[in-house]
């Protein structure tokens, strides 16, 4: 029985999944402690340690089996886990994304495989030849055809809605700029994600946070927020990062696509005018007015 210090859920984790999912989240927060013991007697690990974000909770795990370190990841939203759990599936082939051991979409659980050592790349140098790796085997190991009737995934228009919508929400309190800026620039992502000539699925949230060192040096994607459309969608935070001027996107742009068969570096360039905006809100809602900041904001205009 796992120790109930530890699965049950600390204020400022209960407080993201309320802001999140709404009043309805209490029950399963009060169910979470006895969810995670049967679910790890189940799937045979012990919870070591406890995290998470906005959707989910996630514990660090041995596998009584062999030792090995896996995480069981718990959300109240069962569409999010059967979401995630098609999208591991259809990349089961190629070590760059995360491995799915288990699933229980009903209950809202997934047993994923640990990386080793699982450093994030965040705040850490990067090399775009490592990225593109990572981009190519998305691209190159998901799935040929388009998902068949009772597929979780939905359409990139889907998320690309989604993510404006919470901006939007977000935007409130800085008022009606703040608010054109993000309705026009929805406009021009919407208008992208239903032109793409050709759709493969998408991982959707894929920034430097959601991507660890694995064994090698070879980066691997984790926490998809998956979706089937242009997977060039996949690569605009990796353009955007640290660029504060328009020769530096271009250059980065072009440098990306001539390593990324299939990456095209005019529907990139456009996807990061389109997303700009998005990327730059946190960071305007804090009231920061640095180059960064202005840069993103004025790509939508």
């Amino acid at each position: 029985m796992p120790d109930t210090r530890l699965t049950t859920l600390p204020p400022p984790a209960r407080a993201r999944l309320l802001a999140r999912f709404g009043p309805a989240v209490d029950a399963w927060c009060e169910a979470l402690p006895g969810q995670v013991a049967e679910l790890a007697e189940r799937w045979g690990v012990e919870p070591l340690a406890a995290g998470g974000g906005g959707t989910s909770r996630v514990f660090r795990c041995r596998r009584r089996a062999d030792e090995r370190a896996v995480w069981l990841k718990v959300t109240p939203d069962p569409q999010v886990a059967a979401e995630e759990a098609e999208a591991l599936a259809g990349w089961g082939r190629t070590p760059s994304v995360a491995g799915l051991l288990a699933a229980d979409p009903g209950a809202g659980a997934l047993l994923l495989d640990g990386v080793e050592p699982g450093t994030p790349v965040r705040g850490q140098e990067w090399e775009p030849a490592q990225v593109a790796a990572l981009l190519r085997e998305l691209r190159e190991s998901g799935p040929d055809q388009a998902p068949g009737e009772g597929s979780a995934l939905r359409p990139l228009a889907h998320r690309v809605g989604f993510l404006f919508g919470l901006a939007l929400r977000r935007a409130g309190p800085d008022g009606p700029e703040a608010e054109i800026r993000l309705r026009r620039a929805r406009a021009q992502a919407l208008e992208l994600a239903a032109s793409a000539p050709a759709a493969g699925l998408v991982h959707g949230d894929l920034h430097a946070a959601n991507v660890l060192r694995g064994p090698g040096g070879r980066l691997v994607a984790i926490d998809p927020r998956p979706a089937w459309g242009d997977p060039d969608f996949d690569a605009v935070d990796w353009v955007l990062e640290g660029v504060s001027t328009s020769e530096a996107l271009r250059e980065r742009t072009v440098l990306l696509a001539d390593l990324v068969p299939g990456l095209d570096a005019d529907r990139l360039h456009a996807w990061a005018h389109a997303l700009g905006a998005l990327l730059a809100a946190p960071a305007a809602r804090a009231g920061h007015d640095d180059a960064r900041t202005r840069f993103l904001l004025g790509l939508s205009g």
